[in-house]
Order: structure tokens, then sequence, then C-alpha cells
């Protein structure tokens, strides 16, 4: 594990989630949520992140996915916060771009130090297979939550709800990946005027 890495388990009378991130280090997801649609999507966010990372989470899936894709959310933001640290050095903006066939999306972050989600995802249908998209919201506002960024997500056009969810995630993959890069020209800098973020 690098210096930016962390380790982070959450445990509610819904979830019991582990979460371990390793910001430098990118390597074999290892995704097991319960929940497959989410797994490939989660899966997509470390590839096209570039992370080391590992989420284990058992949930009350009994009742619905709703609790355990939340605090998976939940968690991984945290863990991010943590490995993130100060921020000292990295880019802290990022955005993306990234196509799926007819779908297209936009993810731009900025590790501000304040939660912020705007979204402007307009599914085509309610379900991708078992999957309620309802709960891809619910995913992202526990990972800007806590976190602590800001981030717009803009799905400009499709026709397949998997395309459109896909391109989402992927985006905010490439969109992390680069404003967590190091930036070798203000290696010992915090990228603000105030100082801290």
């Amino acid at each position: 594990m690098s210096t930016r890495s962390a380790e982070i388990v959450r445990e509610t009378k819904e979830t019991r989630i582990r979460v371990a991130v390793d910001l430098d280090r990118p390597g074999a997801a290892h995704i097991e949520t319960g929940i497959g649609f989410f797994d490939h999507m989660l899966e997509q966010v470390a590839r096209h992140g570039a992370l080391g990372l590992t989420i284990e989470a058992q949930g009350d899936l009994h009742i619905d996915g709703h609790h355990t894709v939340e605090d998976v959310g939940i968690t991984l933001g945290q863990a991010v916060a943590k490995a993130a640290g100060d921020k000292r050095g990295i880019r802290r903006f990022g955005h993306a771009y990234v196509p799926l066939d007819e779908a297209l999306s936009r993810v731009v972050i900025d590790f501000s130090g304040r939660p912020g989600l705007t979204w402007r995802v307009g599914f085509t249908r309610a379900m991708i297979g078992d999957f309620d998209v309802d709960l891809v919201h619910e995913f992202f506002q526990g990972f800007v939550n806590h976190a602590l960024l800001t981030v717009h997500v803009d799905n400009l056009r499709g026709d397949n709800a998997h395309h459109q969810c896909e391109t989402v995630f992927k985006a905010f993959g490439r969109a992390l990946r680069m404003s967590l890069q190091l930036d070798p020209d203000a290696v010992d800098q915090v990228p603000s005027t105030k100082g801290s973020l």
C-alpha cells in the first residue's frame, strides 16, 4: 500500500461495508456487493480511475439494494478522502467525456472540500435488469457528501439505460483519476489560494 491509501469499515444494522483504496497502485479490483450490475459499474470506476480498489459489502438485499448502494457510496467517499489526505500536490480538478455507442456522459470534479452534486441524468427506463436506476444517484450523493467534493454529472444523450449508466461511471472514474493525479509542478502545494481544501 502507498501512503495515499486507506481502509474504512462501516457497520450499521442494515449493512457491513469494507472499502480499501490505493490512489497510486492500480490493480485488479475486488468488488463484491451482492448486486451484479453495481459490481460491474464499480469495476469501471477502479479501471478507469486507476485505483487499487477492494469493496466487500453485505446488506439487507432481501429488502432492496438501496441501503447497500448508498452505504458503499458513503464508505468509498470516506476512503478516498482519507487517502487524499490534505490534498497537497493534487491537480484538484478533473473532467471526462465518455461515449458508449449512442450514449455520452460528462463528469466534472472539484476536490473543493465542499460537498455538492449536480445531477442531470434522465435514464430511459427505471430498471436495468434487477437494478433500480434511482440508486445510481444515491451512490453518488453518498460519495460526494463524504469525499467532500463537487461533482457535476451530465448524461448528454443515450437511448439504452445500461449504456447511459456505464458512461456515467466510466467518466466518473476518469475525472476522479485526473483530479487526484499529483502535479509535478506543485508537489508541496495545496491547490487553493486559501491554503487548505
